[in-house]
This record gives structure tokens, sequence and C-alpha cells, in this order.
């Protein structure tokens, strides 16, 4: 057996992995509401013979698919939800589909098909006895509200897997080597006394002068924390009259920076905050954290593994599939082409679709971004690379990204499914690699362990209504 026997087996599924990324775009579900995106994969899953675990750590939309009971055990991972209001038709102009229902602004639709499609390509090699092991796949819900990995790991899902290949939509196609900014996110309510504004406000203590302060000691706070920290808040809650001291009010607030132990440090400080804020106005607060991530731990050995993958195999983009390219990169408003080499940004900037591999452009940074897939990479190795899903210089969470995830990006989904398949053939079958790959995870890591960011009690549906 040939890698380029996976690779034939992706093309010839190309029809039933292109209509089951199309049911899921058109039918868009947003975080842990993912009900019919879930079940689709899930019985294509167990069409080809994958034992599916469903409901998993307690999330009715997360599940685990593993076919074979041998080691090694290599997994891959998929994302389903869509983004709330950016419905958008596969038309080169802005049309919603329906005004203010969601939308695939992040490619997840393609992200769980593609991934399925390289799982299924390297089950079919175990069962045919070309190569010997497990495979897994990870149905990953809720990744946009920055939930389901974490609350799979926390309840052992990832751990009887040696390594992970997983991938993500964009506009290029490079392996990634580069981290994330770890992340706490918390629920801050405030609650008070009402009262009448003008005719008795000495008998009201508002919820509204907590959220102020605590807002206040946040800007304060912001000069005395290392530069890398970001802190953002809004005002989820704040009252309905001017003329009533506000009873009840709330914010969210989100700590990051690269490295964990900062964001824990600068989290600590944002509960003294509220607990400050609601002595100061009188009131009483209730800090709720919804979610914690880790910055990804990179690993090279699996990243250069992925880029000798691409370079291997074909990206089936079709003549109607660039013309539509062209005429929706031309709705790009100043496109940035800074997520490319600096020796490739005016080919990428001339292009509709940059689809010639690329090496890691990201080696040594940080992205400004958070990710859960940030604590998978913190229990087991995990590579990590990104996909040619449309037009040059698209920027995500844009209504070209919708558009371009119905048809367009399926050409990205299919090379993304090789790529993994790949990827993972060379861990069943290279011994070395996986040693490799591990001694690298282990090294990186170092004597920091990992703890669970989120709280015993965490609910993920506290994130989002159910």
């Amino acid at each position: 057996m040939t890698k380029q026997d996976l690779f034939d087996d992706i093309e010839a599924d190309r029809g039933w992995l292109t209509d089951l990324s199309t049911r899921i775009w058109e039918h868009p579900e947003v975080a842990l509401q993912e009900h019919d995106s879930a079940a689709l994969l899930q019985e294509g899953l167990r069409e080809e013979g994958f034992a599916v675990e469903s409901g998993v750590a307690g999330i009715d939309t997360a599940f685990v698919a593993r076919y074979g009971d041998d080691d090694p055990v290599v997994g891959t991972m998929g994302e389903f939800d869509a983004l709330p209001g950016m419905s958008q038709a596969a038309k080169a102009e802005r049309e919603p589909v329906e005004e203010g229902a969601p939308g695939h602004g992040c490619g997840h639709n393609l992200f769980g098909v593609g991934s399925l499609a390289g799982a299924v390509a390297v089950k079919r090699a175990i069962e045919r006895g070309e190569v010997d092991g497990s495979v897994v796949y990870f149905g990953t819900p809720a990744e946009e509200v920055g939930a389901g990995k974490v609350y799979m790991i926390r309840e052992g899902v990832f751990d009887e897997v040696d390594a992970v290949v997983s991938w993500h939509p964009d506009w290029l196609n490079a392996p990634n080597k580069g981290s994330t900014l770890a992340v706490d996110s918390f629920d801050v309510a405030f609650s008070g006394e009402s009262a009448h504004a003008a005719a008795a406000p000495e008998a009201g203590r508002s919820a509204l002068d907590g959220v102020q302060l605590l807002g206040t000691g946040i800007e304060y706070m912001r000069e005395h924390v290392p530069d890398p920290v970001r802190i953002h808040y809004v005002v989820t809650e704040g009252g309905q009259a001017a003329n009533v001291v506000p009873e009840a009010a709330a914010m969210e607030v989100m700590v990051r920076a690269p490295d964990r132990a900062a964001v824990e440090a600068v989290s600590e400080r944002v509960r003294d905050a509220a607990e400050g804020a609601a002595l100061m106005s009188g009131t009483d607060v209730d800090v709720t954290q919804t979610t914690g991530m880790y910055g990804v731990l990179p690993n090279h050995t699996l990243a250069d593994s992925i880029r000798e993958n691409m370079d291997a195999a074909e990206f089936p983009l079709t003549d109607e599939q660039e013309t539509f390219a062209a005429e929706l990169k031309a709705t790009l408003d100043d496109p940035s082409y800074a997520a490319a080499p600096p020796e490739r940004r005016e080919e990428a900037a001339e292009s509709a679709m940059f689809t010639d591999p690329v090496d890691a452009p990201d080696e040594g940074q940080t992205g400004s971004y958070s990710t859960d897939s940030g604590d998978v990479s913190w229990n087991v190795p995990l590579g990590r690379f990104r996909i040619a899903n449309w037009p040059a210089g698209t920027p995500l969470h844009s209504w070209q990204a919708v558009a371009g995830g119905k048809d367009l990006g399926t050409a990205g989904m299919l090379f993304a499914g090789k790529v993994v398949a790949g990827s993972l053939y060379d861990l069943l079958t290279d011994e070395e690699l996986l040693a490799e790959a591990t001694a690298e995870f282990e090294e990186r890591k170092g004597d920091r362990e990992y703890d669970s960011p989120l709280p015993d009690d965490a609910d993920p549906y506290e994130l989002t209504d159910r």
C-alpha cells in the first residue's frame, strides 16, 4: 500500500463527503445546539464501521468514534458549530439566507467532514490489514465558545490516544508551529436593591455601580499587568429604566496571555476587584468562571510530517471553483496577506486561491487568539495545520468565508482529509516518528503538569442557551 491509495480513497468518496459538508452548511447550528450536524457525522462514521459513543463529557453533541483495538492509537478532531448572525448565501455578494440566522463563518462544516475523510481512509487501511493500530475521531462541539475539548479532556476522553492530527480552514496551506493565547472567561453578576432613582435613591444599592466600578478597576489594572496580558469586558445587563436603581447588572470578562500562569494570576486579581466593587457599591457579587483554556503546545515533529504530506497530496480545485474564488476575492476590502511568509505575500495577493503549500509562517510566534485545541496539546502530542478553503486574504468570521464554505471550500476540505490521512498513516507505520513526537511533547511540557482550568462544577450549558 502507498499513501496514494489513501488519497485515491478520499477522491473516490468526493461525492458523499461533499454532500455531507453541504448538508451541515445548509443547516448551521450554533455551539451546543449542533444536534443535526453531530448526528450526520456520527451516521457517516457508523456506516464505515466505527464504534461511536455519543454524549460524552456531559455534552449532548460531543462524541468519540473509534475503529480498531490495537496500538498505536492515533486520532483526529472535527468541529461543526456555526456562528450566530453569520447567515450568507453562496454568492459573491452580501445576501443572508435568513437575516440574523447563524452561518459557518469559520468553516466548521468543512473541518468536521475533512477530518472524517482522513479518519475513514486510515480505517480502511487498517481494515484491509495494510497497517496496524487504531484510529479515533473526536467530535468536538462548541469551539466558538471555547467549551467542547476542555470539558472532554476533564473527563479523560483523550487519555488513550498516542497522537492527534488536526486542522482548521483558512486561506493558505501551512503547518502550524506557533502557539496561542491562554484564556479565562467569567460571568460577573452584581445584585443590589432597587429604589426610585429620584424619590428615594438612598434606599437603593445599584448593581450597575458594581459593574462600573469593576470596569474602572480593570482599566487601572491594565497599567500593572505584564505587556502580553489582555483583558476584555462587556456589560451584558445594566438595568431597564433610568429612573429605577438597577437591582441586577452583569458583565462578561476575559483574561488572555501567552502563559497560563499569567492568566491565572490576573484572573485572581479580577476576582478581587469584583469583591472590591461589590464592597464599594454595597452590593453582592457572584463570579462564575465559564471557560478556561491553555495556549497551544507546538509539536514541530508532527508539523514537519504534515508539511511532507501537503507536498505529496493533490489539491483538487476545479475551474468552476477557481472562477468563483476570483469573484469572491474581488469583494474583499483591503485584504491582508500577513499570514503568509513575507516572500510569498505578493504571490498570494495575485492569486484567487493560494494553494501552493508553504512552511509554517507562525514558528516562534503566539497567535492573538485562543482555542480549546490548546488543552488537547497539553495532554497528547498534537499536530496542527491550516488549509486554503477561501480566496487568499479572506478573514475568518466574514460573510465571504460563509459564502466560500459551501462549494468552493470543499476542494480544501478534501485536501485536508488527504493530509490528515497521510499524517496519521505515518504515525501508525513509523515508530520513530511517533517516538520523536512524544519526546518533543514531553520536553516542551517539562515539569509543568496540566491542571484543568475549569472549576469542578463548571457546566458547558452555562455558556449558551441549550
